[in-house]
């Protein structure tokens, strides 16, 4: 996707994705929206914009937000909003870094991702073997999750993998991400095994469509009615709905982002380096990744109390 020429395309391409990837609530939308418009307005003023805005900018901007008497509390959610667009903007190739990422809230309490558990994503696989109408849909919707949680793709990235790329059972794929950076991404044997079966039934599924009416068959992994081709984005958010459902998970709490989430950090619990985590999701800057290292909060926590001499029960001190 191109980078828009005007702040306001920056605002309503972000407002769009929130409500597609992340579902975010009507109220929310406003809020980012009134939020960002009046980030947009201040450094206009100042003959700057979404694209050159520097983290000092943003410092700024909380200052004079400070100034004019708003309460911590909306200088917090404004910051939040900035954050969310420019990691938005970041994911999408529009800008190598995130002025906002490491700027403080005004005594705000920074709240990390939700992170699925490794019991979570499993029921979440088993229920989309099982979501659907007909035995392709099935197979479809497993190989669809199998392949966002094995990878750590994004929604744009796997909506558009061509099936040519999945072919030969390879134990690696080369994506386009953002910004037209090439990577390659792994694929755990419950994902080949799924998409396999999937590509098994899409082939046959496109013959029967090219013989019935000679269309020829979709380049795409996972065919769509659309213009574009493909699923949509819109699609593939309601499917990861359907299947929290189905999983007993709530639905706002299962989108493609929170299973990317929790490839990265299920990898880096087990032990995987951050820069090959980096590499992996296609991050062009590593302070990017390094949310993700919350995740060891827990287990270094479990380590001194399990590992560490003064930790032991009954253990004498010298």
């Amino acid at each position: 996707m191109s980078v828009p020429q005007r702040m306001e395309g920056w605002i309503s391409t972000f407002l769009e994705a929130q409500a597609a990837e992340e579902g975010a609530a009507r109220n929310t939308l406003l809020a980012y929206g009134r939020d960002l418009q009046d980030f947009a307005g201040w450094l206009a003023h100042r003959g700057r914009d979404f694209t050159s805005a520097t983290r000092g900018d943003v410092e700024d901007y909380l200052v004079a937000c400070d100034a004019e008497g708003l309460s911590k509390a909306t200088r917090a959610r404004r910051l939040s909003s900035i954050r969310q667009m420019f990691r938005f903007a970041h994911e999408e190739g529009w800008r190598d870094d995130h002025p906002a990422l490491r700027i403080k809230g005004p005594g705000a309490v920074q709240r990390l991702p939700h992170a699925l558990s490794v019991e979570d994503v499993a029921r979440l696989m088993a229920a989309a073997a099982d979501l659907g109408r007909t035995a392709e849909d099935r197979l479809r919707n497993r190989a669809l999750m199998e392949l966002l949680y094995a990878s750590g793709l994004r929604v744009s990235e796997l909506v558009s993998l061509p099936a040519a790329a999945l072919r030969g059972d390879p134990r690696m794929v080369l994506v386009r991400g953002k910004g037209g950076r090439e990577r390659m991404v792994p694929l755990s044997a419950p994902a080949r095994e799924a998409v396999a079966a999937w590509l098994a039934a899409r082939d046959e599924g496109e013959e029967a469509t090219r013989i019935a009416t000679g269309r020829a068959p979709s380049r795409f992994l996972f065919p769509g009615g659309g213009e574009a081709g493909h699923l949509t984005r819109q699609q593939v958010h309601g499917l990861l709905k359907s299947c929290a459902v189905a999983a007993g998970l709530s639905p706002a709490e299962v989108t493609p982002h929170g299973l990317r989430h929790a490839f990265a950090t299920h990898l880096l619990a087990g032990g995987a380096d951050l820069r090959v985590i980096q590499t992996l999701l296609g991050h062009a800057d590593l302070s990017t990744t390094e949310i993700y290292t919350h995740v060891l909060d827990d287990h270094l926590k479990a380590l001194v109390l399990t590992r560490h001499p003064l930790a032991k029960a009954g253990k004498p001190r010298r």
